[in-house]
């Protein structure tokens, strides 16, 4: 038995690892820059935790949240290893404390957020450090290219340059692959160097459900599939008012948000994770550390604006690998309400300089307070909180929304970097403003593709979307199972669909007959597919017994 194994066993007690964990072991035991590619629940802490108790010295993990990082501290401690965080809310003696811990070599883990590493008193205690690997958690904040970039992972570059020769391992569960390239470009990799879990989950069926009735609908479906669920929706105030909804038709259901203290946090989490609480209904503040691997069903009341966060929260169902459904409830309205998010997450540039000259009379000293600058200044809440995410990527303040742990709320802060401008002055680069709103743009339909399709298989769409190819049907998604209602398999039915349109691609209409004497196929399995695509794929169109492919429809 290797030490790789022998180190596993003796700390996580498993035999051998999941597929990916050893390749992503070995490279950072070579030393070699690394990114790892594994879906939700693939077990990403165990490629670094390993390495770094064979190397000497202590291991960096930066990550942007601190619930994560206290449960990952939490973790390590229980099977006897040194480990430590330093976040918010921390006094100033306990953080120089723990540092001091890790400097001396008393501690092999310090988990760290994004903005405490570009703080100077921080680095100077770092080069004081032995540090043999620098982790990257959630590292798709890096990219400008991704859903989620946050400009506070760009100082990780500046921390690699105080540690010549250590390693970095880049860790993420959704990437594209324009995203994939900018994550090693970002993170200076010496070369790239690239592992790739298959975001295929053949035990997930993805369905999408058409309904103007979702709490109706959702009752229902709750009632059809047994077992632990998870239920998101957009807003704090929804999750309450679904969670009573569910109680009142006698399912055990409770609510989870970012609002809530830490202790009703733990509560809440620790009932659901022991079954006393069979449904949560939660925003996306659920989720991130949570490793429940019997949930059954995710059900979406709303989709998330790019398909990399629905991958995320669908992908917590079924983590033992045994059946499990992500449903979304889809209203004739949602594309709209989607495509209205870019208006919200994008202000018209006149409100952000109007935003920006308003914080000048409001008092930063203190915690920012959203509730009150909006209401002191009649402006709309949504609109000024990503205002300030633009005014910060522009370089213009420093926004940093974290949790205050002694006062259990969300205290963010805002610093103006430049006080001397006034708004009349004031640029938004085209690199902020308008080429991240063509981005968002297109992240959006992506999702609105996946919720309309009504003939691509939803798990092939997910997965080509990551730039996995040639991927077969999954033959269980709502897509799949419709083709299949006659007992066709998905590979009789696609071979059907691609001679057929083979057929038609003069455009001509053809008789249904002559067509079906053409394929090779028994008449009947050609007939059920032809009626298929006549009422579910847009290209086809059937009149007087002929069939044709439309005009310019592609």
């Amino acid at each position: 038995m290797d030490v790789y194994h022998k180190i596993l066993g003796k700390y996580w007690g498993y035999p051998a690892f999941r597929p990916l964990q050893e390749e992503i072991i070995h490279a950072v035991c070579e030393g070699k820059d690394t990114l790892g590619l594994m879906p939700t629940g693939g077990g990403k802490s165990i490629t670094f935790q390993v390495p770094a108790l064979i190397m000497e010295g202590i291991c960096i993990v930066v990550t942007p949240l601190i619930a994560l990082m206290r449960d990952q501290v939490d973790n390590l401690r229980r099977v006897g290893i040194n480990a430590t965080a330093v976040y918010s809310g921390m006094s100033r003696q306990e953080i120089v404390t723990e540092l001091e811990r890790c400097i001396s070599g008393n501690c092999k883990f310090l988990y760290i957020s994004p903005e405490r590493l570009a703080m100077e008193q921080f680095q100077e205690k770092l080069q004081a450090m032995n540090v043999c690997l620098l982790v990257v958690d959630e590292s798709h904040c890096i990219s400008q290219w991704g859903y989620d970039f946050r400009p506070s992972y760009l100082h990780i570059a500046d921390v690699r340059k105080l540690l010549p020769g250590v390693p970095v391992l880049a860790l993420t569960a959704t990437a594209t692959p324009e995203v994939v390239n900018d994550i090693q470009e970002r993170l200076l990799f010496k070369e790239k160097n690239v592992f790739r879990k298959s975001f295929v989950r053949p035990n997930l069926a993805y369905i999408v459900r058409r309904t103007e009735d979702k709490p109706g609908t959702l009752v229902y479906i709750l009632s059809k599939v047994p077992g632990t669920a998870i239920v998101y929706v957009r807003n704090r105030k929804q999750t309450k008012e679904v969670a009573i909804l569910l109680q009142q038709a006698s399912i055990s259901a409770d609510y989870f948000h970012a609002g809530l203290s830490r202790e009703e946090k733990e509560v809440r989490q620790n009932r659901w994770k022991n079954n006393e609480c069979r449904v949560m209904v939660a925003t996306n503040a659920f989720g991130m550390g949570i490793d429940k691997p019997d949930v059954r069903l995710v059900v979406h009341l709303d989709m998330p604006g790019s398909l990399e966060e629905y991958y995320q929260e669908a992908g917590r169902a079924g983590r033992d690998n045994k059946k499990a459904y992500a449903v979304a409830l889809c209203s004739e309205t949602d594309s709209l309400i989607l495509k209205k998010r870019i208006e919200d997450e994008f202000p018209d540039k006149k409100l952000i300089k109007q935003i920006y000259e308003a914080l000048d009379s409001y008092n930063l000293a203190h915690d920012f307070s959203l509730a009150d600058f909006c209401s002191t200044n009649q402006l709309p809440p949504l609109q000024v909180h990503h205002a300030l995410k633009l005014l910060e990527l522009s370089g213009y303040i420093e926004y940093i929304e974290q949790q205050d742990e002694a006062l259990h709320k969300i205290a963010p802060q805002v610093t103006r970097t430049h006080p001397g401008i006034k708004g009349n002055s004031l640029i938004i680069p085209p690199s902020i403003y308008e080429k991240r709103r063509e981005r968002a743009g297109k992240r959006i339909t992506k999702v609105v593709e996946y919720l309309e399709t009504e003939r691509i298989c939803r798990s092939h769409l997910l997965i080509s979307y990551f730039g996995e190819k040639d991927t077969e049907d999954c033959g269980c998604c709502d897509v799949c199972l419709s083709k299949n209602s006659s007992g066709l398999s998905n590979k009789d039915f696609n071979m059907i669909r691609d001679k057929l349109l083979k057929r038609l691609s003069g455009e001509q209409p053809l008789p249904v007959n002559a067509i079906t004497e053409s394929l090779p196929f028994p008449a009947e399995k050609s007939i059920t597919v032809i009626r298929f695509l006549v009422e579910h794929d847009s290209r086809f169109h059937m009149k007087d017994g002929e069939i044709c492919m439309k005009q310019n429809n592609h």
